[in-house]
């Protein structure tokens, strides 16, 4: 196939795996200084042949349509178009194919087609009237915000009274903070609070539909959580994990229901509360009711009932629910670490911390990556990077930088001091004292001209 890609035209060079990199580079060098041309492939012209020639392809193309699927539009179009790009060059055909997209999506025939494909597979979603959150920090509070807005019954679980006044305080003030921004009304505060029912035990889990851990990444932990509930629930009960980096059949395979199990989270929220230190946490983002996007995570064993259920719940508590494979990262960290990363490689090839951040708010991001890191917490984005860096060693960069800041005393927001101050009511502002530190990095990391990398 790749050797076929290069003889069109479409690739420019074969490279064994483990030259990409420096292959790549010097390429893009050679390019910016003019010493190899720069060939667009939506311009070339040399591969088509002559237009009559094309033209006769064409029309014999479509006669075959014609013939074989007469009242399938499509295929005319994909001729139109192919022809455009011949006639009037690449970049007319592009602009002309996503209009003529757009419009063959939104056809009848589009639509019929759909239909048909998924009838004979159609299941309905069963009705998620109560669910139980094991765990009421930032994540667990949140995510009990969301589901009691939507009147959804829920019963929050911790070890202690202590933890649970906490959670319930927090699920309370997030309430409050609604009707302070005028998206609740105050007569709907006290309905919307009678929806929760605090537990220290299993006692309200016999009627539940589905349970949600909220607590700290400890793959122990919610092994010995999903063994009990799987015991303590009915067996309709969906179980959810809320883990951004731990393996999925790891969390579930003490247990007899694989089937049931699914991650269940919201993006760039993670709670990470150490229990030997009452109310302190290591993260202070935005809570999970305010978060627009949901992460569900799938194995194979996972039943597409429990699937189809989620992704139903999620649109009545008004997220957008995305569903990928149980894989290192699942979506959020898989999307979100390459991005890091080659942050991370540009600042320690010298590029200015904070150019970056502009670069990229300029370009419409409303966080830059290290601000996120500091909001976030270090602890995530250091385990989160290690499951990563293992899963795909081939094309990680691991920079020191994160451990160098917390060697310096510096924990991002949870500190109030990282890549950025962050002080009670003031925007973060960025923190040029923490540039020593960044040359630190450099030194250590040593990466050469050439993209060769000393240890």
């Amino acid at each position: 196939m790749s050797e076929e890609g290069k003889k069109l035209g479409l690739i420019d060079s074969l490279v064994a795996s483990e030259e990409l990199l420096r292959v790549s580079w010097q390429w893009a060098l050679d390019i910016a200084n003019m010493h190899k041309p720069w060939v667009r492939s939506l311009h070339r012209t040399d591969k088509i042949g002559s237009l009559s020639e094309a033209r006769n392809l064409i029309n014999i193309a479509r006669q075959q349509a014609r013939n074989t699927a007469p009242n399938m539009p499509q295929h005319q179009v994909c001729l139109d178009m192919i022809k455009v790009g011949i006639v009037q060059g690449g970049y007319s055909g592009v602009l002309q194919e996503k209009k003529a997209f757009n419009d063959v999506v939104s056809s009848d025939t589009s639509k019929g087609l759909v239909h048909a494909f998924f009838f004979p597979n159609v299941q309905h979603p069963r009705h998620v009237k109560k669910v139980a959150v094991i765990g009421g920090g930032l994540m667990g509070s949140g995510i009990a915000t969301a589901l009691i807005l939507s009147n959804i019954s829920v019963v929050p679980k911790e070890v202690n009274f202590e933890y649970l006044l906490k959670g319930l305080k927090s699920v309370e003030a997030n309430v409050q903070g609604l009707v302070t921004k005028g998206k609740l009304t105050q007569d709907k505060v006290q309905k919307t609070l009678s929806m929760l029912k605090g537990v220290l035990d299993h006692s309200e889990f016999k009627d539940v539909d589905m349970v949600i851990e909220a607590v700290i990444e400890s793959v122990p932990l919610k092994q010995k959580i999903f063994s009990e509930i799987e015991k303590a629930c009915p067996a309709h009960c969906i179980l959810a994990a809320n883990t951004s980096t731990i393996d999925l059949n790891i969390v579930g395979e003490k247990t007899s229901s694989q089937d049931r199990i699914v991650v269940w989270g919201h993006i760039f929220q993670k709670e990470e509360r150490d229990r030997s230190n009452v109310g302190q946490k290591n993260s202070s983002q935005s809570p999970a009711h305010v978060m627009p996007l949901l992460e569900i995570a799938r194995t194979e064993k996972t039943s597409a009932q429990v699937i189809l259920d989620l992704m139903t719940v999620g649109k009545i508590i008004k997220k957008v629910p995305v569903v990928v494979g149980n894989c290192a990262g699942f979506a959020v960290n898989r999307t979100f670490f390459p991005y890091l990363q080659g942050a991370l490689l540009l600042v320690n090839l010298g590029v200015d911390v904070f150019r970056i951040v502009r670069e990229i708010s300029s370009f419409g991001l409303p966080v830059g990556p290290f601000q996120l890191q500091d909001v976030a917490g270090y602890g995530v984005a250091m385990a989160a990077g290690k499951v990563l860096a293992n899963a795909f060693s081939d094309r990680s960069f691991m920079s020191p930088l994160v451990e160098l800041l917390l060697k310096n005393g510096r924990n991002g927001k949870n500190n109030g001091k990282g890549y950025y101050i962050f002080e009670r009511g003031s925007k973060p502002k960025p923190d040029p004292s923490m540039l020593p530190i960044i040359e630190e990095s450099r030194w250590l990391t040593n990466i050469m001209p050439g993209g060769k990398m000393n240890g």
